[in-house]
């Protein structure tokens, strides 16, 4: 046997959590208010919980119902400053690219200037208006939204058909590796393009842009280990006066050139597109930036919620960006040498270094929220099993969604400072930027279309109406930005590749690891009568074992008895599996199982986690004994000792993986985080033990 081996340290042999489908609550609806109320599932009537059957939960789930207007307004106002900062951002860049495209194939004349304005427009009504904040934000799954979430939603409403959750499964992890992509180029391009102000506003200091920019990044980074907690609240207000300066800046030249109102008629798109249709198509690859950050608006739905996200866009940023790029387009048609830099040309010479600063902020915010939704993304991806264990640390005592993950933070860095210093500049940047975004796009309408018809009953010709609107418009979008391949394309493109062969490679490789686990570990029921019959002493103590199920033996547990030939007085089996929605019902979190006998000490506990819940093994167990589920005192667990199992994974000449990809699996592995600090076990009362597995 050819066999290379790993640290025991390595990887977890046990207990890695298993994604599992969630019947409840129904697809498309938060837990209904008042859940929590209720007294745990499997209950007798005098709420005395019964063997085999008792459940409960170790925090609360879903998201409450009902919210005052002063509620709304204020999320409104938290939502600009962490949702919109994307899509807000793109008037610095977007129409300016449009014109720089092919070397100025797109003319500084009516005709041209009214068929691209009409196209921005419509794709933002379409995209973002009637796709994302009028349909998808309906396909909740518990509240929350994004690519991962929608992909869970569609396992879970296709559960009997295992072969279609598969596909599912792989158009969620496409999806989430389009995202990785687009999460290095926005916060180059955002703030790139912002600094890059200082070329109409300072010349004497424009060589200075890209050390400039460098430092900002250095900095957001370098924060992120802090969280957002103390800056959160200066997000929305920074926001809200970039989306007023926005408006205003428009305002005054659409005044002056009233004309222009009439690039909204989706008639100048058609005759654009019709009169030059290959113009037209390279236009499409400058024209999706005006919708980079879409997907965001749905991602972030559970922080915010439905209300305050449309209200916020509805009444402020869909009617800021409009006016805004309305006024770009006046600017071009009456000064056609302003197509270099119309955003900050249309700012007054006395306003230009004032609107710099502010837009270098609000491209900071934009970046952050991306970086963010990537940290939210990965953890999302861990807890489902297609990533690898990340170190995570909460960086907010109240709110869960702040999370830091240092090891994806220093990939994220490098990338973003990577592509910056290599293309140098956020026009050469834009050639690069828009395949990931509309790859993810795409991937979203695919799932949307799956989901409708079981969901919300959609009859057919309503498919085919969406497919169309959404479909046909985002493949144009995709097809226009694979031209950019050559020029920088690929950058997103080798991203998403690299993301993928990893989910993949990982997925598969737990798998087998399982497999031969499984071998090893032989029959809990077994283990058990022969415990029984070997009488073995017994010493005080809770002894904690966390482990994937309850038919197979713990390594840990096995290695105790035959080197150590005691048991502790309580043995408790913990199995923790991810939930495939975001937050489990009360009612639904813990299930008992005294696996046979009641005088044996042995038991077993499932703990059901959400997706995006904190995965803390000790704060359960206590909660569990304090509501009856355990028969122990929740004190005693602060005493208890966990024992982890954990080997060295060793290669084989097997065929079921090749050869580079068994040594990537290992490789991550290697350095996936320890479950210990994974499941918040205490470090002084934690023993690793096991036995090498075979891959």
């Amino acid at each position: 046997m050819d066999a290379t081996t790993v640290s025991p340290d390595a990887v977890p042999v046990s207990p890695e959590p298993e994604p599992e489908p969630e019947p409840e609550p129904e697809p498309g609806q938060a837990p209904q208010a008042g859940d929590d109320a209720l007294p745990p599932a499997g209950t007798e009537p005098d709420g005395e919980a019964t063997p085999n059957a008792r459940r409960g939960a170790p925090r609360d789930g879903g998201h409450g119902a009902g919210r005052g207007t002063r509620a709304i307004v204020l999320g409104a106002v938290a939502a600009l400053g962490v949702v919109f900062g994307d899509i807000g951002t793109s008037p610095l860049y977007a129409l300016k690219t449009v014109f720089l495209l092919d070397g100025g194939a797109v003319r500084a004349n009516e005709e041209d200037v009214f068929g691209v304005v009409s196209l921005m427009f419509w794709s933002i009504t379409i995209i973002v208006s009637i796709k994302y904040l009028g349909i998808l934000m309906r396909a909740d799954n518990d509240g929350e939204g994004g690519v991962m979430a929608l992909a869970a939603l569609a396992q879970r409403l296709y559960a009997k058909r295992a072969r279609r959750a598969g596909v599912l499964l792989i158009i969620g992890i496409v999806g989430v590796a389009l995202f990785y992509g687009d999460s290095i180029i926005t916060p180059a391009i955002s703030v790139l393009s912002a600094v890059e102000g200082l070329h109409v506003t300072v010349p004497a200091i424009s060589h200075l842009v890209i050390p400039i920019a460098a430092v900002i990044l250095i900095g957001l980074f370098a924060v992120q280990r802090f969280g957002t907690t103390r800056v959160g609240v200066l997000f929305g207000p920074v926001m809200v006066l970039w989306f007023v300066v926005l408006a205003v800046a428009g305002l005054a030249m659409v005044i002056r050139y009233p004309a222009v109102l009439l690039g909204l008629s989706p008639t100048y798109a058609v005759a654009f597109i019709v009169a030059h249709p290959a113009i037209s198509f390279i236009a499409l690859g400058a024209v999706v930036l005006v919708i980079t950050g879409a997907e965001a608006l749905y991602a972030d739905m559970g922080h915010f919620g439905r209300a305050p996200i449309r209200r916020a866009w509805f009444f402020l940023v869909f009617p800021a960006l409009t006016i805004n790029y309305l006024g770009q387009a006046a600017l071009i048609l009456n000064h056609p040498a302003a197509k270099a830099n119309p955003f900050f040309l249309l700012i007054p010479d006395w306003g230009r270094l004032p609107v710099v600063i502010l837009a270098t902020a609000a491209t900071v915010i934009a970046s952050q929220a991306v970086i963010s939704g990537t940290f939210s993304l990965s953890r999302q991806a861990v807890q489902l099993g297609v990533l690898p264990p990340l170190t995570i640390r909460q960086t907010s005592k109240r709110e869960g969604g702040q999370i830091y993950l240092p090891a994806l933070n220093a990939l994220l860095f490098i990338g973003v400072m990577a592509v910056m210093l290599a293309f140098g500049s956020s026009d050469r940047l834009s050639t690069a930027y828009g395949i990931s975004v509309t790859g993810a796009l795409v991937v979203d309408t695919l799932l949307l279309l799956l989901v409708a018809v079981p969901l919300w009953h959609w009859a057919p010709w309503k498919i085919a109406i969406a497919a169309v609107a959404f479909g046909g418009l985002e493949l144009a979008f995709l097809a226009g930005n694979l031209s950019k391949i050559v020029n920088g394309g690929w950058v997103p493109l080798l991203i998403a590749a690299a993301i993928i062969t990893v989910m993949t490679t990982w997925k598969r490789g737990r798998q087998l690891v399982q497999i031969d686990r499984r071998k090893k570990e032989g029959s809990l029921a077994e283990f058990i009568e022969d415990v029984r019959v070997q009488q073995l002493p017994r010493v005080p103590g809770i002894a904690v074992f966390p482990h994937p199920n309850k038919d197979s033996t713990p390594l840990a547990l096995k290695a105790n008895v035959k080197h150590n030939r005691v048991l502790h007085e309580h043995v408790i089996i913990v199995s923790v599996s991810t939930a495939q929605v975001p937050h489990v019902p009360t009612s639904d979190a813990f299930e008992y199982d005294d696996l046979g006998y009641t005088d044996d000490g042995i038991e077993h506990l499932s703990i059901r986690f959400g997706f995006s819940d904190e995965q803390d093994i000790p704060l359960a167990l206590r909660t569990a004994a304090s509501t009856g589920i355990l028969s122990v005192d929740a004190d005693e667990f602060r005493r208890a000792s966990y024992f982890i199992s954990r080997g060295a994974i060793r290669t084989t000449r097997a065929t079921d993986m090749v050869r580079w990809r068994r040594s990537l699996f290992i490789a991550l592995a290697h350095n996936a985080a320890d479950p210990a600090a994974r499941f918040g076990l205490p470090a002084l009362r934690t023993v690793t033990m096991g036995s090498d597995v075979e891959i």
